[in-house]
């Protein structure tokens, strides 16, 4: 195989990876707000369930969970599998990650001193007015660099979706590496992950230097 032919197959890999990534925090990052909603309830039982979960969540490996995702509708009630591979992984890196950013969110939120939900009371604001007006900008700025480094370990963690054989960069990158015994493909795949994280952190450090200004 030449090198050319090596960089075009990858390259499609590394599209299916990005579109894990993307996916993920569409519905991970509004996720975790609802999971961070639960975790802040003043409802006891609610609040022990939520955290019970994310500590699972957080406990165990994303790759085990992926595996429980995939077999849950067939073990559980006989369902065929056949097309839910694509669709479970985006299911389990969801449910992850949304527990990651639930208590990322949370730390956030509890930096805030509590006079100005009691300020916005005052004011007439609603609860849901005070959050989304007063209490979330400031929240996202605070959580800024936390939310970064969540989102690079994301860019990597996509590799784990060769758990369920989908054919994502890293599991071709392997796939490669044995058929042509070389090690080139894991070289391209570490440019491809490297130049990848390098976008993230630039577009997560202009947003913390737009925000900062605010």
């Amino acid at each position: 195989m030449s090198f050319g032919t090596m960089l075009l197959e990858l390259t499609g890999g590394m599209l299916r990876s990005i579109q894990i990534f993307l996916l993920t925090l569409i519905f991970a990052l509004p996720l975790g707000l609802l999971v961070t909603a639960g975790r802040l309830s003043r409802h006891r039982i609610l609040r022990v369930v939520v955290s019970f979960l994310i500590s699972v969540l957080r406990g165990t490996p994303l790759m085990l969970q992926l595996l429980v995702v995939y077999f849950f509708p067939y073990y559980l009630f006989g369902w065929s599998i056949g097309g839910w591979r694509y669709p479970a992984i985006i299911v389990g890196f969801s449910i992850n990650y949304a527990a990651y950013f639930a208590e990322i969110y949370r730390s956030g939120i509890e930096a805030i001193p509590k006079g100005q939900w009691e300020a916005a009371e005052i004011l007439g604001y609603t609860k849901q007015q005070t959050f989304f007006r007063i209490i979330f900008p400031q929240m996202v700025k605070i959580i800024l660099p936390a939310l970064t480094n969540e989102i690079i370990t994301l860019v990597k963690d996509t590799s784990l979706a060769f758990s369920l054989s989908y054919m994502e960069m890293f599991t071709l990158a392997k796939q490669i590496a044995a058929s042509e015994t070389t090690f080139m493909p894991f070289v391209i795949s570490a440019v491809f992950y490297y130049v990848f994280n390098l976008v993230v952190t630039f577009v997560m450090g202009k947003l913390e230097k737009k925000m900062a200004y605010q």
